[in-house]
Formats: C-alpha cells, sequence, structure tokens
C-alpha cells in the first residue's frame, strides 16, 4: 500500500510527487462536457482568441483541482484515506492552457488525533500546482480523515 498511515506522517513534511502531466484539449474540453461546465473559456476557440485577454481557452480550474489532488494521492492517502472532508483555500492564481504541463507538491500542515474515532486522525495537506515555468498555478488546503498504523497482535 503506497499511501501513508496519520502515524507516519509529520507536520512540515513536503512531496514532490514524481507524476506529471500534460493537459491537452481533448482532457478539457471531455472535463467541462461531463460536468456540464458549457462556459466559453472552456470551449469556445475564436472567442477566447478574439473577445478575452488570455487569446485561447483555459483549463476548467475543477480539473485544475481534480488533478492536483489526485496526483498527490498515490504518495500520501492510497489505502490509508477514510474520507476527505473538505477542501479550503482553493485559489488559482495563473490560468492553465492546452500544452502545459503541471507538477504538485503536497505539505502536511496539520495533525490532530480524532476525538471519536481511535484508529484515525486528522490531516491537512497543503497542495501546490507548478506549470512548466515553475509558476504557481493553483493551490489549496484539503483534510482528510486517516487510518492510524493497525497495531501489531
Amino acid at each position: 500500500m503506497p499511501g501513508l498511515y496519520f502515524d507516519e506522517l509529520t507536520v512540515g513534511q513536503v512531496f514532490q510527487h514524481p507524476i506529471r502531466r500534460t493537459i491537452t484539449e481533448t482532457d478539457n474540453v471531455w472535463f467541462s462536457a461531463i460536468t456540464h461546465n458549457p462556459a466559453r473559456l472552456h470551449l469556445d476557440e475564436e472567442y477566447c482568441r478574439t473577445e478575452t485577454e488570455y487569446g485561447q481557452r483555459l483549463v476548467n480550474s475543477c480539473f485544475t483541482l481534480a488533478l492536483m489532488v489526485g496526483i498527490s494521492v498515490g504518495d500520501t492517502t492510497l489505502g490509508t484515506a477514510v474520507a476527505n472532508l473538505g477542501w479550503d483555500d482553493v485559489r488559482f492564481p495563473k490560468p492553465l492552457f492546452h500544452g502545459d504541463t503541471i507538477r504538485i507538491e503536497t505539505e502536511v500542515v496539520e495533525l490532530r488525533e480524532s476525538k471519536s474515532r481511535p484508529n484515525q486522525g486528522i490531516v491537512t495537506f497543503v497542495h501546490r500546482a507548478f506549470n512548466q515555468r515553475d509558476e504557481l498555478v493553483a493551490h489549496c488546503r484539503r483534510s482528510g480523515l486517516q487510518k492510524k498504523k493497525p497495531v501489531a497482535a
């Protein structure tokens, strides 16, 4: 199991996730379509070229958020997460475009024991996404309920 248990995490621990992802037009159009998001900023190249400051379509920010968290799972919570408790302070300081490649880093910023679940704890991560120019394109705080390491019998 690649994920870490609650008691294997430490505040200040930073993960540089090895998976990188180049975002394609298909990714963006498909994600926008399956989530019923018809925003012209994601789908209408001509509109974006002639009527926006970007000159091209933007990657759907919900897709960026999903990738940012998804890429982190293998190194942090795969097989050890009980539940995602929420996202806070979700920000997109720069847009992503088709052809951009993102990399993700995750920092453990808080750990606390669960008061009602003695075999679990609450972990707060900060996820950060960077494009190929090392510009911060997204970040969020994510809290989750995480299993503790099983006690050997």
